[in-house]
């Protein structure tokens, strides 16, 4: 079904105050979905503008992937006309999303009760390291900070021996989307209601509700029915199989699958193992289910493992690296990877945006803007003539390196 409607967050005004990539990213997604998201920042500019391979300055990779379908206001907070002109601004918005320490934002006098006189319909979002009612309120955090903390870290030591961290910044994009889902119940209360509110996403309790959905496992009982962790995440023997020529990755789940896979290895009989019989004594076996499975795997080519698995429905995949992704013929199929021409920067690959609607898609609309590209545009869109503008630039209050 095609549709030409816009995404379903279209008239919605966002005020971006975010940095580096958790809130970035959460405001990203919801510019994905037809908000008008206003990244405002101040002179220095967000941290990632200077991430990664550029062709110009304060437009670097990192910072592209994360800042599309917005626009740019670059302004001095600290300056009693800067923090006016954002008042007025935040009149005219639906949210406000911040991820500031508290103390931050109390001295810029934009705390929810401060935005609240306002707007009092405002959804105000704070993402935070740490919740704000415990003894880690203010203190600082980044992703590693926050997979050490949650014990995301600590739980790698099975695998590889010592604590290590992910290669991913997980702990920023799970409490995005986090931060999404949050902002959209809001909204929805807003929409029954009429009511605004505040909205607090604290990364550590994100991250341990995250981490340990599947580890609290014998701890959710008082007194506890056995450790905490699942044997199965953490089996040092759950990894990537060898083949004759390379690798894939394997996973036989339920007792259909498993017996498959022994017969059309030759081994039937394993099935009647004890250890192996059904999904309990596996999972009490785990580390000895996956060793029989590599040293299994390891018998025949890639292709040949891919093609029988698949006709046995036994999930089975390829193990790409971040470079054959590009080339993906899944991914190319569905008009996943976008191109895009920035104004400064060229030709842009970008990631699409997974999710579908039948009604109101999201698209990408906009490329990421340049260093306060958009200044004039918002200040003029809320009364401010061009003389107030000039007279702000001319003080360094605005900021622009946009060409």
């Amino acid at each position: 079904m095609t549709t030409t409607k816009d995404g379903p967050l279209t008239g919605l005004r966002v005020i971006d105050l975010t940095s580096v990539l958790l809130g970035p990213y959460a405001a990203q997604i919801l510019g994905d979905m037809g908000a008008d998201v206003i990244k405002v920042e101040g002179p220095e500019g967000d941290t990632t503008r200077d991430l990664g391979p550029r062709r110009s300055p304060g437009m670097a990779a990192i910072y592209l992937n994360a800042n599309r379908n917005k626009r740019a206001l670059c302004i001095d907070l600290k300056s009693a006309d800067g923090h006016a002109a954002l008042m007025r601004l935040v009149k005219t918005a639906d949210i406000f999303l911040h991820n500031m320490r508290p103390s931050a934002i109390k001295r810029l006098s934009l705390t929810y009760d401060d935005l609240r006189a306002t707007n009092p319909n405002l959804i105000y979002c704070g993402a935070y390291g740490f919740n704000q009612d415990g003894p880690y309120a203010d203190k600082p955090a980044y992703d590693d900070m926050i997979q050490g903390v949650s014990g995301l870290a600590a739980s790698q030591s099975q695998l590889m021996g010592r604590p290590g961290y992910m290669p991913t910044v997980i702990a920023d994009k799970a409490t995005a989307l986090t931060a999404v889902y949050a902002i959209t119940m809001a909204l929805y209360h807003r929409e029954r209601t009429g009511e605004g509110q505040e909205v607090n996403v604290p990364m550590f309790e994100t991250m341990v509700q995250f981490h340990m959905l599947e580890h609290l496992y014998g701890g959710n009982f008082e007194p506890p029915l056995g450790p905490v962790g699942y044997p199965r995440a953490l089996s040092p023997n759950r990894h990537p199989y060898k083949t004759k020529d390379g690798m894939i990755g394997v996973l036989p789940y339920v007792d259909k699958q498993w017996r498959a896979f022994f017969e059309m290895a030759g081994r039937p009989e394993l099935m009647d193992d004890p250890r192996f019989c059904n999904i309990a004594a596996r999972l009490d076996n785990i580390d000895a289910a996956y060793q029989v499975l590599s040293e299994i795997i390891e018998t025949r080519t890639s292709a040949e493992w891919l093609r029988d698995l698949d006709a046995a429905s036994i999930p089975a995949v390829p193990i790409n690296t971040p470079e054959d992704l590009l080339e993906d013929e899944h991914l190319k199929a569905t008009g996943f990877w976008q191109t895009m021409e920035h104004p400064s920067e060229g030709t842009l690959n970008y990631p699409g945006i997974p999710t579908t609607f039948s009604a109101s898609p999201g698209r990408v609309r906009r490329h990421a803007p340049q260093l306060g590209e958009h200044n004039r545009e918002i200040l003029k869109e809320i009364g401010m003539t061009d003389n107030e503008i000039d007279k702000m630039i001319s003080k360094g209050i605005l900021v622009s390196q946009a060409k």
